[in-house]
């Protein structure tokens, strides 16, 4: 058992979490929030508009059905994520950002201009351009074009090789 005293852990010189700034609690709160290897990339596709599981899937790749479940249910769970099940045969689920986790579009803007700023690779799925250099991520509220680097220079309908 340590000796502790005045709110400081003598064998280490450190402050007890206890008595750790309120900020810094709250901080880290809103990290575990959105901490998870998929809620990023979930609430990035969710920027723009709602969708539907499989486009999310189909957007996201690498992420298995299981963890995308388990992710937006937690961001569901967290407020961040609405889910609405249409009374439809079969049934329709969508999924769409709520007013809270819309307001943080600005930080994620803002993640975005610093990664392009300081010239952090792509990442584990980095798309090749025609060039051979990686392609930047569009991101939300411009503009994609649908078509793959591989397919900019066939015809529409051409097959490839």
């Amino acid at each position: 058992m340590k000796k502790m005293t005045n709110g400081k852990n003598e064998d280490k010189g450190d402050d007890i979490v206890a008595s750790a700034p309120c900020h810094t609690q709250q901080f880290h709160r809103a990290l575990a929030v959105l901490a998870g290897k998929w809620k990023g990339d979930i609430l990035w596709q969710l920027v723009e508009r709602k969708r539907r599981f499989g486009e999310l899937r189909q957007s996201i790749p690498g992420v298995t059905q299981h963890m995308l479940t388990t992710q937006l249910r937690d961001l569901e769970a967290n407020g961040l994520v609405k889910r609405t099940v249409y009374p439809e045969v079969p049934p329709r689920v969508e999924y769409e950002m709520t007013p809270s986790a819309r307001a943080l579009k600005p930080v994620f803007d803002e993640l975005f201009r610093w990664s392009q700023e300081h010239g952090f690779p792509t990442g584990a799925h980095p798309k090749a351009s025609p060039a051979g250099e990686p392609e930047q991520p569009t991101p939300p509220g411009q503009a994609q074009t649908g078509r793959t680097p591989a397919s900019q220079g066939r015809e529409p309908g051409a097959r490839s090789t």
